[in-house]
This record gives C-alpha cells, sequence and structure tokens, in this order.
C-alpha cells in the first residue's frame, strides 16, 4: 500500500457503525453475502490482502492487516462510496478508523457484542464467523487475522459463560412473548411484521418463531437486508415503501430501523385499527432512535412497548446491564493481553532462531580445532568469539557521540536479554579484559 512498502503491517479496523453513522448511509454502503467475494478482491488490488467485510444493521466494517492505517481508511472510504454511488466525501464523520491494539480491542468487543447496540445480543458472533468464512473462501484471510478471529472467538465465549452479559437479551425476549400471550393469546395463528433488520429485531424474530409464530412478513429501507433476512427466518418480504398498508393484516409489529423519524404515528395506528375492526396490534419498538411514535400508547387496542419496557418488565436493569459489560471488558482485556503476548514470542521467533545458529556455527569453529585445545581453552574461545560482533559494536556505539544513546540502549537491552548484574568489577575482571583485547586483536 502507498506509503507503507517499509512499515510493518498491523490490524485496522474501517467501517461505520450504530454510533458513528446514519442508518441510511449503512443501507447505502451495505455489502451483501453474493457481493462480498469481488469487494475483498478489490480491496486486496488496492493493498488490503487480509480483509473480512462485516455487515449488519448496527454496522458495515472491514477488519483486516494493513502497512498503513490511513491508506487503509481512503480505500476502504473509497470502496464503500463507490457501492453507494456517493462521493467519498460524504462519508467524512461517518467512519471510523483503528489500528494496532485499539482495532484489536475493538474487533474482540464486537465478537463478545459489547459494541452492539444491545449489549449481549447473540447474532453478531454469528454474523461475524460468516463473514469470516466468507472471507476464507475469497482467499483474504491470512495467518495473523487468523490468529486474531480465532483469539476474539475465545474471548467471546468467556464473555458468554463467566459473566451475565447473556442473560439480559433473553430476559427481555422472554418478556416479549409472554406480553404477546397476554395480548392475543397463543402465537400459532399469528403475523408479525418485522421492520429493518438489526440484530436484536432478528434475535426476538427467530424466538417468536420458536415459541410458536408461524406466518413472519419482512420490510427494510434496504431491499437486500429485507431480502435476505426473510430469507433467514423463512418468511416473506414486502416493499419498504408500502409497508403501512401491510399493518392491517399483522397483529405483532417489531421494529428495529432507528431512521431517525416515525414509521408508525398513532394516527396511522388508528387507521389500522379501525379496518382491523379493532382486533389488537402489539408493537415492539427497538428502534434507537424510535421508530414508534409514543401516541401509539394512547390509542385503544394498540399496545407499544420499548426496549426500556421490555428490560424494566425483566427486573434486568441499566445497573446489572452495565456491571455485566464491565466484567466482559475486563475478560475482553484479559484475553487481548494474552494474545499479544503470544503475538510477541511468535515474532520473536525468528530472531532467537538465528541467535541459535549464530552460537552453534561459532561452537562448530572452535571445536574444529581438534585436539589443539583443551576443554578450558575451547570454553574460552568460544566466550570471547560470541561477545567478539557485539563488543564491537558496543564499542563503536561508545565512540560516537551522537550514538551514545543508542549505546544506553543496547546496555540495557543486554541486562534484560541476560539478567546482567552491572556492580562492582570482580578480581578476575581485569585479566578477562586484558585477554579479551588480545583475542579482539587477532
Amino acid at each position: 500500500m502507498a506509503g507503507g512498502a517499509h512499515a510493518p503491517a498491523d490490524f485496522v479496523v474501517v467501517g461505520a457503525n450504530h454510533r458513528s453513522s446514519t442508518a441510511t448511509l449503512r443501507d447505502l454502503i451495505f455489502v451483501e453475502d453474493g457481493a462480498a467475494h469481488s469487494f475483498l478482491r478489490r480491496l486486496g488490488q488496492r493493498g488490503i490482502g487480509q480483509a473480512l467485510v462485516l455487515s449488519t444493521c448496527d454496522r458495515v466494517e472491514i477488519e483486516g492487516v494493513a502497512s498503513d492505517r490511513d491508506a487503509a481508511r481512503r480505500v476502504v472510504a473509497a470502496e464503500l462510496a463507490a457501492r453507494a454511488r456517493l462521493d467519498p466525501a460524504t462519508l467524512e464523520g461517518q467512519l471510523y478508523c483503528l489500528s494496532g491494539a485499539s482495532a484489536l480491542r475493538h474487533m474482540f468487543g464486537v465478537a463478545a457484542s459489547l459494541d452492539s447496540a444491545v449489549v449481549g445480543e447473540p447474532q453478531v458472533l454469528g454474523q461475524l464467523k460468516a463473514a469470516h468464512r466468507l472471507s476464507r473462501d475469497a482467499g483474504t484471510i491470512g495467518n495473523e487475522l487468523e490468529t486474531a478471529l480465532q483469539a476474539a472467538y475465545g474471548a467471546a465465549k468467556r464473555v458468554r459463560s463467566e459473566t451475565a452479559i447473556a442473560l439480559g437479551p433473553v430476559s427481555i425476549v422472554a418478556t416479549a412473548i409472554e406480553l404477546a400471550r397476554e395480548v392475543h393469546g397463543e402465537l400459532e395463528h399469528l403475523t408479525a411484521l418485522v421492520v429493518g433488520s438489526g440484530e436484536m429485531g432478528q434475535y426476538l424474530a427467530e424466538e417468536f418463531k420458536r415459541a410458536g409464530l408461524t406466518r413472519l412478513i419482512v420490510t427494510a429501507p434496504n431491499f437486500a437486508r429485507a431480502e435476505a433476512l426473510a430469507r433467514r427466518l423463512d418468511g416473506h418480504f414486502t416493499d419498504f415503501a408500502t409497508f403501512a398498508s401491510a399493518l392491517t393484516n399483522v397483529d405483532v409489529v417489531i421494529t428495529n430501523a432507528g431512521l431517525g423519524k416515525y414509521l408508525v404515528t398513532g394516527e396511522m395506528m388508528e387507521h389500522v385499527l379501525r379496518r382491523r375492526r379493532r382486533r389488537p396490534v402489539y408493537l415492539i419498538d427497538l428502534g434507537v432512535p424510535s421508530d414508534v411514535e409514543g401516541a401509539v400508547n394512547r390509542v385503544d387496542d394498540a399496545y407499544l412497548y420499548d426496549l426500556a419496557d421490555l428490560e424494566r418488565l425483566a427486573l434486568a436493569g441499566r445497573v446489572n446491564r452495565e456491571a455485566a459489560a464491565d466484567a466482559a471488558w475486563r475478560i475482553v482485556d484479559d484475553e487481548l493481553a494474552a494474545f499479544e503476548r503470544a503475538r510477541a514470542e511468535r515474532a520473536a521467533a525468528p530472531m532467537l532462531v538465528a541467535l541459535r545458529r549464530h552460537f552453534e556455527r561459532v561452537r562448530e569453529e572452535v571445536l574444529a580445532q581438534g585436539g589443539r585445545v583443551d576443554a578450558g581453552e575451547a570454553t574460552r574461545l568460544l566466550i570471547n568469539r560470541l561477545l567478539h560482533d557485539p563488543s564491537e559494536v558496543l564499542r563503536a556505539l561508545g565512540a560516537d557521540v551522537d550514538e551514545r544513546g543508542d549505546r544506553a540502549l543496547a546496555e540495557r537491552l543486554l541486562q534484560r536479554l541476560f539478567r546482567l548484574d552491572a556492580g562492582e568489577n570482580s578480581p578476575g575482571d581485569e585479566q578477562f579484559l586484558k585477554e579479551f583485547d588480545r583475542e579482539m586483536k587477532k
């Protein structure tokens, strides 16, 4: 990549999520599964050879490995803008770009569902693994990215098994289903409409189907998202422009669009209920910001609950959720530190192999002298020869005023590497230095 020919490659994340961007922009830059292969290939041609693209309602982001963070941001912004037929400048202020340790922590947090609109929702880990498989098929998963993703999955598993982070969404869904039964009775003959493709909405729809609901309709501003979600949920999809007319025929409405405007108003629901002859409608508003006007609750036979209502009824308060999230982040940071240690050890391995090879070569040269030296002389020669090159470099660094800081740094590094005690000289040190000087002059 331009500007990074001599820079070491590192992890990078570039994307737009529910905090940085509008839902409208994320719909425009959404990369559906069928387009992922060609999208990743174009990134590879422009210098991002290791990458996956994670496209969900909450985020469209590229996780990868690159040598130049700023260049990676420009490439991703250009490719996403081209998909949406926008000027890349339109994306400015709505994209985030992370690199190094920050990118890794973000990747681990996404896998553990700590970066989702609803913390703890279970959808994103499956979506990340699906994106991983697509990228592997496209040939854009190298060793660095593969190792990081596997470590992120391990962190996510610990978070779900060692904290209560997953209990919030589970209890919220159970409460939502129980309320549906209170409004409608059994679910077998009901029809539900899912508006938007957010992770929590998908999860809720899946659980409604498991609880007995048989008919499900999906709509979303992005046709490709709606079609993919309907296929995943074994339901039907309808045109977003005319979804209001579908309200007459549905008993449960799950909104998760967050477009910044009301999709369902009190006046709209009054008309719908008259056409339904006052058969009740149960609405669950998961949108952030809200998709359903609060006035709907004042319409007879309309029962509206938002996420805060469901959470309150499930007795899963904000304090408990934040405590679980804090514990989860501690696990993520612990796993991240372990990953970084292992990564540093792997990075040091080639130099350790080269050092051992060098030591072996010197040892063989000393042993090649055969019977000319005894064991004591051989070990003395071995030590002197091993120290020859480092000593010359240290002396050269000390002789050059501009490089004396480098010498101090090298000496500190040697102390750490060999656990040296640079205290007072011992009686044998003077003799050793004289012999060593003679050896250096040979």
